[in-house]
């Protein structure tokens, strides 16, 4: 590549328009395809967003955002250099994907040059344009389209770019990381060793390590993926699990695909996600002033890798051996992380009708149990400084609201745009203190359209969840801050009048009336034939039921607060536009063990531990 830059991996060293007078001008960068052809750059400057795209072509380049990742309702710019001169266009496809030059042309060229193999465009724009054809860059998720051509803007516009084109999901405005880490530090892998991939689109599969044996109290303070060589667009995402501590070595010996039937029991004792990474991210470092314990009794002995598998060419004959890297050192910050699980329980009793352009579920993290924890263990408060939100598929949106003294407080963490194939933790910008007698309110937006059944909580992509993952520090023993609505009323919702008692299977059953008679909870809700407009009135009624609470300490031992407990009736619920996994078999597989199968009766009856549940 004749007279052509080092393709630029190391995004600080971009170089940059003598205007903005820094060589850091691009503090983040990604390659937005699979083969390197197509390199981002971007960093924000007050108000505006800057970019740089460097693409192999010597054609046209199109950028763009657009709210499902396609061609339909997306801003795009189209740029290059033709015969010497640079240009620059700002464009926008309506819903049927048509493209239109807009008459408010919002992005500016910075800089432009195109040498034998490469074209570099340079350019800005406002994070609000106030033009109703522009998408806002705000904190959400932003899923960027990508294309370009081998010829240059004609006049009757871009020519179609064929193959050359692609969707990567980014947040743009994360804040920079600027915490510095020593060159030379020891670290472990947990990593899979030559798992075949089956030859199907999605598989997700499960892995326990025990966590090395240290002398001494060491910290973790960087994580990062190791991704086997030329399956970087195999590995999709990865997510890393705390197990109990009451195994023995033995649950080490295989792994198991995620989520079967058959999966070992052990694994569903693995319920706090301890590090997210998903397809693009990158290794997550923690603040200068805190790491994540190990060697301690009270540290994860055990550990659950899981990787998400991506095969949508159904490409035989793939071993894989990816996982993560931790990055750990004797001298020790001043604070040890933790992580809180909040939202909504994993649970069958969490319930979304068919048919949905829009539903909203509610986990709550109640005053009563911030209340008594942290009087206990830390009367001055917790500090947060990142936060995963989590759903699945149907997932749309996810926000983690906080409240004070019936106050709401800034959101902690927001993505209006989820992406369930974008996981990975947020860092705030500034860290939040919640104080006894705070609480929280993990809300989801789902969207079941395309659905003509009832979507269930539960472990897989096709079930759901609501749950926010907030890494604090100091540390303290509270692991899971949850609620789940009262499941008798939303029956009631459908017309069941009475289920047979003592409750001897799972799922339990309708006794009446007639027409649900016999029939399992799940197939009379199933049964029922739902609306648009019965959506709405279920979802009101959902959203207004006492819960069923769990205020958990390490080991799922509880604290004194769980049970049912109503809503504060102030709390306003409309969506704003401002702004995982709770594991346990509560979404009992049959297989679930008998402690979880007598808790879910406790829920559903409101008894004490009896015999009346067997």
């Amino acid at each position: 590549m004749r007279g052509w830059p080092l393709i630029l991996v190391l995004c600080a060293l971009l170089p940059s328009p003598a205007a903005w007078g820094s060589a850091k001008s691009y503090p983040r960068c990604a390659m937005l395809d699979a083969e390197g052809q197509y390199w981002l750059g971007w960093g924000q400057r007050g108000n505006r967003l800057a970019f740089r795209l460097e693409v192999r072509t010597v054609g046209y380049v199109g950028f763009g955002f657009s709210p499902a990742g396609t061609m339909a309702a997306a801003d795009i710019v189209v740029g290059g250099v033709a015969h010497g001169r640079p240009y620059l266009q700002d464009y926008f496809t309506n819903a049927k994907k048509e493209l239109k030059k807009d008459t408010q042309q919002d992005y500016h060229l910075e800089y432009a040059m195109e040498n034998d193999t490469h074209t570099i465009i340079e350019f800005s724009r406002e994070l609000h344009t106030c033009d109703v054809n522009d998408k806002s860059i705000t904190d959400s998720t932003v899923r960027v389209i990508w294309a370009y051509h081998h010829e240059d803007v004609g006049d009757t516009g871009p020519k179609y770019h064929d193959a050359n084109r692609g969707t990567k999901s980014l947040r743009l405005l994360s804040p920079e990381k600027t915490n510095v880490l020593p060159t030379a530090l020891p670290s472990f892998d947990l990593v899979n060793q030559d798992v075949p991939i089956p030859n199907k689109g999605t598989t997700y599969w499960c892995q326990m390590f025990k966590i090395p044996v240290f002398q001494e109290k060491h910290h973790v303070i960087k994580v990062e993926p190791v991704i086997h060589r030329g399956h970087e667009s195999l590995v999709h995402h990865i997510l890393l699990y705390q197990c109990s501590s009451n195994f023995n070595d033995s649950v080490l010996d295989y792994g198991h695909e995620c989520y079967h039937p058959n999966m070992p029991d052990a694994f569903l004792t693995c319920e706090t996600v301890i590090f997210a990474w998903a397809i693009g991210g990158e290794g997550f470092s923690y603040p200068p002033h805190v790491g994540l314990s190990l060697g301690t009794p009270l540290d994860p002995h055990y550990v659950l890798l899981e990787v998400h598998y991506d095969n949508p060419t159904h490409k035989k004959g793939l071993i894989d051996s990816s996982g993560l890297r931790l990055y750990h050192t004797t001298d020790l910050r001043k604070y040890d992380a933790g992580v809180i699980e909040a939202g909504l329980w994993v649970s069958l009793f969490h319930t979304i009708p068919p048919g949905m352009p829009e539903f909203r579920s509610e986990g709550h993290c109640t005053l009563e149990c911030l209340q008594e924890a942290l009087e206990a263990e830390k009367p001055s408060g917790i500090h947060v400084f990142a936060v995963l939100l989590h759903a699945h598929l149907a997932g749309r949106g996810v926000r983690l609201r906080h409240f004070r003294k019936g106050k709401e407080m800034k959101l902690l963490a927001y993505d209006d745009n989820f992406d369930f194939n974008f996981q990975e933790f947020q860092y705030l910008k500034e860290e939040q203190t919640i104080l006894p007698g705070d609480n929280l309110i993990t809300e989801c937006r789902y969207n079941t359209k395309d659905r003509v059944g009832m979507t269930w909580g539960g472990l897989s992509t096709r079930n759901e969840m609501c749950l926010s993952y907030l890494l604090y520090y100091p540390r303290i023993n509270l692991t899971r801050c949850a609620s789940i609505p009262d499941i008798m009323e939303q029956l009631q919702f459908i017309g069941v009048k009475e289920i047979y008692r003592p409750v001897t299977t799972w799922p339990f059953i309708i006794k009446s009336p007639k027409q649900y008679k016999n029939l399992s909870f799940m197939d009379a809700m199933n049964k029922f034939k739902w609306t648009k407009k019965d959506g709405l009135s279920f979802n009101k009624l959902v959203l207004s039921l006492p819960v069923n609470v769990r205020c958990s300490k390490t080991d799922n031992e509880e604290w004194s607060i769980q049970g049912m407990t109503a809503l504060p009736p102030d709390i306003e619920r409309p969506y704003r536009a401002d702004p995982l996994v709770c594991r346990t078999a509560s979404s009992a597989p049959p297989h679930a063990s008998p402690s979880l199968q007598l808790l879910l009766c406790v829920l559903l009856l409101g008894s004490k531990l009896s015999t009346t549940c067997w």
